[in-house]
């Protein structure tokens, strides 16, 4: 079993995907000859020659109008959009056609798309190649969000992606891209959309998060502990579907929520967390909800870490809820 980085599982997935189905197509700028920005893409145009591996213009709109194009016609694109940032050029059409072509079309058209994008801050950036847009995606209906942090479930959501017959923004933290290593099987498995994993185990507070937040979660669960603090990590893995389920049965046992995203906070995802929690188990809380994010500011460069939570300001909100 080889030990890969996030990057290098991603790869794997891609490959895979694109050997069990000649339908699955990689198309964006440089994923070709270069192999991509980030190389996730490397080694795919040698394999699977250039009429599935299509280097396109700098275009994002242009990528995502042809890979619902394709997509309508049979095919199974996996579109790359370089940095989540450049995204929104291509907005228009992910949430007024993408998004609604099963339905406006009463399911004679499907768009079988997956478009992937590094998204997040921790690689000094600034605020162009920094930013975490995932609450615009999950505010629409008819897109499924994902957001992996580990190398075994990029490659097992990226392949259930691929599998999944509804449009699928699949965002990537970039910022452990190549840090996080770990075992990845070589055979072929999916991890299944809207199941939560349970990081870490506890008893006396709940942290909700995803992508890189997760191992400021797990720093900040170490130092909490040497104060007698047992903190328990939920990853939420998809934003959509989200697995509620998991959500409230923890709150059931901790009775304490924290909601740790790098997303500016006000109507970030936290903010659906928040809300989710209140509705369906308020009488089990013992404090308040306390998120704990990015600033409601543009991404700055030189300040970077001083945005970005840390495990610092996750204890210091472990401090509050469990003094309350």
């Amino acid at each position: 079993m080889p030990i890969l980085n996030i990057l290098q599982a991603i790869n794997l997935a891609l490959k895979e995907e694109m050997h069990r189905d000649d339908r699955v197509v990689v198309l964006g700028e440089d994923v070709g000859v270069l192999g991509g920005v980030f190389r996730a893409t490397d080694g795919l145009l040698k394999e699977f020659g250039e009429n599935r591996v299509i280097d396109t213009p700098l275009n994002e709109a242009g990528i995502i109008g042809i890979a619902m194009g394709m997509a309508i016609y049979g095919l199974v694109p996996v579109a790359e959009i370089q940095f989540q940032d450049f995204i929104f050029t291509g907005f228009e059409e992910i949430v007024n056609h993408l998004a609604k072509m099963r339905y406006r079309s009463g399911g004679q058209f499907a768009t079988h798309v997956v478009i992937r994008t590094p998204y997040g801050g921790g690689i000094k950036g600034g605020h162009y190649h920094s930013q975490s847009g995932e609450a615009y995606f999950a505010h629409t209906a008819g897109l499924k969000v994902v957001i992996p942090s580990t190398p075994y479930d990029a490659k097992g959501l990226l392949k259930a992606a691929i599998r999944d017959p509804d449009p699928v923004i699949f965002m990537e933290p970039k910022k452990i891209y190549r840090s996080i290593r770990e075992d990845v099987p070589d055979d072929d498995y999916i991890v299944p959309l809207g199941k939560a994993r349970l990081v870490k185990e506890g008893s006396d507070v709940t942290i909700y998060t995803y992508g890189a937040m997760t191992y400021v979660a797990l720093e900040a669960a170490e130092l909490a502990s040497k104060e007698g603090y047992d903190v328990e990590i939920i990853d939420l893995r998809t934003l959509i579907p989200l697995d509620i389920y998991t959500i409230i049965d923890s709150i059931k046992k901790t009775g304490r929520a924290i909601i740790l995203h790098e997303a500016p906070k006000t109507l970030g995802f936290g903010a659906e967390i928040s809300a989710l929690i209140s509705e369906k188990a308020i009488e089990y809380l013992k404090a308040p909800i306390i998120r704990v994010t990015g600033f409601d500011t543009p991404f700055p460069y030189t300040l970077e870490n001083l945005y970005l939570p840390n495990s610092y300001r996750v204890l210091k909100a472990i401090k509050h809820v469990m003094t309350y």
